[in-house]
Order: structure tokens, then C-alpha cells, then sequence
């Protein structure tokens, strides 16, 4: 069974062999989460996904996929970068999400990565309420069939730990 932490913070600072990044479908950079590990890693991580764009991704990385690149000058060896879905009051999209961490997971273990820092995706900008993408993220990785053995949810302020903390009681 996977170990789950807590911590409140800055993703970029976490020492992990992975940190999964909340990018948008271009893997070019952003705000958030996104442009603080494209600053904190350095150029590299952006040379990585401009020929993961060139090789295979010409559209970008669709919602709910995963996939890895170097981390540059991160304390990590990988990032893994998956895009969260938008949230909505019309559409169920609770799916895309939960495959979000499932599919990190995935690729963070194919890499042989035995601890994955993530953020708390879509919850941002993408407008995910905080209580209901804790309970999405918490219930998937306890449910995933993985190779990690340890997740640590970095979360950037009170009110988002809080909501994690609860799920995990």
C-alpha cells in the first residue's frame, strides 16, 4: 500500500523522485504550479516537452493523460505532467481528474519512481472546488495499483491541506 503525506509548501522545493506538474495541454509553460516549476526547473523542462510536442504530442497532452520529462535543476528526477480538467456544473468530469493521478502514477512507476510529490490538480485556476478534488485525489491514489511507495500532496496553502488532511482522517 502506498504511503500518503501531507505537506503544506512549495512543490518546487520537495526532494522526490518525481513531482507531477498541473500543466495545460500545450506543456509549454503556464501559471500556477505549472510556471513555478517551468522557473524553478530551469529551460530543460521545456526543451523535453517542445520535442514531446515535435515527436507525438503536435495537439498537446490530452485531459487526464500523463507524461515525463527531465527535471532540470528540480530535486527531483522527473516531472510528470498531466492536464486537469476544467471544472463544470453541466458535466461530470470527476473521471478525468481521478485519471489524472492514476495516469502519473502510471508513468512515475514505469520510471521505476518510488516517491511522486503532486499539487492539488484542477483546483486553481481550473476552478475544481478544494474539498471535492482532495476527496478525487485521496480516494484514487489509495485505490491505484501502483509501484510507489510513497505520494506526497504539496499543498500551497492552509485551506487546501485542511481539505486533504480531512479526507484523510
Amino acid at each position: 500500500m502506498t504511503a500518503i503525506e501531507l505537506v503544506q509548501g512549495d512543490i518546487t522545493r520537495e526532494s522526490v523522485d518525481a513531482i507531477v506538474n498541473a500543466a495545460n495541454s500545450s506543456l509549454l509553460g503556464g501559471g500556477g504550479v505549472d510556471g513555478a516549476i517551468h522557473r524553478r526547473g530551469g529551460p530543460a523542462i521545456l526543451e523535453d516537452c517542445r520535442r514531446l510536442r515535435a515527436a507525438h504530442l503536435g495537439k498537446g497532452l490530452p485531459t487526464g493523460q500523463a507524461v515525463a520529462t527531465t527535471a532540470g535543476d528540480l530535486d527531483a528526477r522527473w516531472v510528470v505532467h498531466t492536464v486537469g480538467p476544467v471544472f463544470s456544473t453541466t458535466e461530470d468530469r470527476s473521471g478525468l481528474l481521478a485519471s489524472c493521478y492514476r495516469e502519473s502514477l502510471r508513468v512515475a512507476g514505469e520510471l521505476g519512481a518510488r516517491t511522486v510529490a503532486f499539487p492539488a490538480i484542477s483546483t486553481g485556476v481550473y476552478g475544481w472546488p478544494m474539498d471535492d478534488g482532495a476527496r478525487i485525489a485521496v480516494e484514487t491514489v489509495r485505490a491505484a495499483d501502483t509501484t510507489v511507495e510513497e505520494v506526497r500532496f504539496v499543498l500551497f496553502d492552509e485551506r487546501a491541506y485542511e481539505a486533504f488532511a480531512a479526507r484523510l482522517r
